[in-house]
């Protein structure tokens, strides 16, 4: 494994040669020491970038393509490695790194290979005799923040449609899980990528996220993460005026209405909230469910949330591995005790398992509440394996209770009733809104939220988009000399 920074094409240390132990989730042992880089070192990775934009952007979009269709066979490839290093960092259950972390990033990867060339601009009827067309011109160098729960998958979906549209990049994976995305900066270089296009910066979010933000040469910042560090990268990036992009914080309300499947409303709600621990944004991690079918239904959630099997994420019996950290962990139990002084009740878990074996790792049962809509565990992020459950009336509860927070980036609903379905999808106040179904992702659609949940899109043709700017250029067709102020 790798455990240095990757600037300009070299795997080197950090100039003042600090480092940051990296853990693992199971047992807190050390996994390796990795190099933490400050902020010399990211004016380093930010130059190499730099010198690297002009050629690349100049490379004829179909090369850039090909790379990247080369970088997607290379993972695939090298998938069981990817796989167990990835287990191995964030705790992640390794049949979900075989499964779906490992192949989502060389489908993403792959996607935008394909995409490379079909960024099209346009012509826009003007005046006779002038023609005018828009281009779509790369930024430039952009800054890229990886949060640590799905830290390979989100350095596919932040690279890809940077990389395609021309741009360099340079990214700063958590200082919990940078392995995998120096593991695929190796990958990249192993492939053919010019030296300086790809630049990882693993670092303190104070240090190394900072300067990133900050940076006057830095053309944009896509950052994800929660929403009060995206506030900050908000008022670092102003100095030169920087884009930025937020993929922040959610609250995702799953409604099932009485005329749900429940088989399939329960299995697919354990998914939303209990894969990967909870630790995803568009968790659906309020479920708002119809008074008619809320015992029953509960009674059936409740029973499969304690037959999941917690365990060591290398097993593949794993179901849930442990949470990323000993820190995350800590604020996520604590949430149990601010549910009990507002009154809610604890259905379920509420506490590490009670495992010898799993003593010294991050772990958290699977956690159940009922509570309110304005109590805190129904407003605020938790970030883990734990569901505040709330109960309904009438479509227009449903729909009040699921638009009553500041959040907005996934939602779904459980019904047979295709008008209602239709009907809420568009009224729910969300960037992404499934229907008997959850977290379902594709490189070609949309992924991102509203509100507090932040702005700007990763994936799909919004992503290529989004890393670009607009270019008009007019031509004097005619070559007609237009009259001057003062003939």
């Amino acid at each position: 494994m790798q455990n240095q920074l990757f600037i300009n094409g070299r795997f080197v240390d950090a100039m003042d040669g600090a480092t940051i132990d990296v853990r693992n989730p199971h047992d807190d042992s050390v996994v390796t020491r990795i190099a933490a880089a400050d902020a010399a070192d990211v004016d380093a990775a930010v130059a190499a970038a730099g010198r690297a934009f002009p050629a690349w952007s100049r490379m004829a979009a179909a090369a850039r393509g090909r790379l990247l269709l080369r970088l997607a066979d290379a993972i695939e490839d090298h998938a069981e490695a990817l796989a167990q290093l990835e287990s191995l960092d964030t705790g992640h259950p390794i049949r979900d790194s075989r499964a779906l972390d490992v192949p989502r990033t060389a489908a993403c990867f792959r996607y935008f290979g394909g995409m490379a060339d079909k960024l099209e601009g346009s012509v826009v009827p003007v005046e006779p005799g002038f023609l005018n067309y828009v281009q779509r011109a790369p930024i430039g160098v952009v800054g890229q923040i990886v949060p640590w729960n799905f830290p390979l998958m989100f350095t596919s979906w932040k690279m890809g449609p940077a990389l395609a549209a021309g741009n360099t990049v340079v990214i700063k994976p958590s200082e919990l899980t940078p392995l995998s995305s120096l593991r695929i900066a190796e990958l990249m270089a192993e492939v053919g990528f010019p030296d300086g296009v790809v630049n990882v910066v693993p670092g303190y979010g104070h240090t190394a996220g900072q300067r990133l933000a900050e940076h006057p040469q830095v053309g944009k910042i896509a950052f994800t993460g929660s929403t009060g560090t995206g506030r900050k990268i908000v008022e670092a990036s102003q100095g030169n005026l920087k884009r930025v992009q937020l993929e922040l914080g959610g609250k995702g309300a799953n409604i099932v209405f009485d005329d749900a499947d429940l088989d399939a409303a329960v299995n697919g709600a354990a998914w939303a909230i209990f894969h990967n621990q909870g630790q995803a944004c568009i968790a659906g991690s309020r479920l708002i469910l119809h008074e008619r079918i809320a015992d029953e239904f509960l009674a059936r959630f409740r029973a499969l949330a304690e037959s999941i099997r917690i365990g060591n994420p290398l097993d593949p019996q794993t179901e849930m591995g442990p949470l990323t950290s000993a820190q995350h962990r800590d604020r996520v139990l604590s949430y149990v005790g601010i549910a009990q002084e507002q009154g809610a009740r604890l259905v379920c878990g509420g506490t590490a398992p009670a495992d010898d074996a799993l003593a010294r790792g991050y772990y958290v049962m699977p956690t159940i509440v009922e509570a309110r809509p304005h109590d805190r565990v129904a407003q605020e992020e938790v970030f883990g394996p734990f569901v505040t459950v709330l109960r309904f009336r009438t479509d227009d509860e449903a729909l009040a209770i699921a638009n009553a927070t500041d959040y907005g980036l996934g939602s779904g609903l459980w019904t047979k009733d295709l008008s209602r379905a239709h009907r809420f999808a568009s009224a729910i106040r969300a960037g992404m809104c499934w229907i008997n179904c959850y977290k379902r992702v594709s490189p070609g659609s949309p992924f991102g939220g509203v509100g507090q949940s932040g702005y700007g899109r990763e994936m799909g043709f919004e992503a290529m988009h989004d890393y670009t700017e607009a270019r008009s250029v007019w031509v004097n067709v005619d070559a007609v000399i237009p009259p001057h102020f003062g003939r």
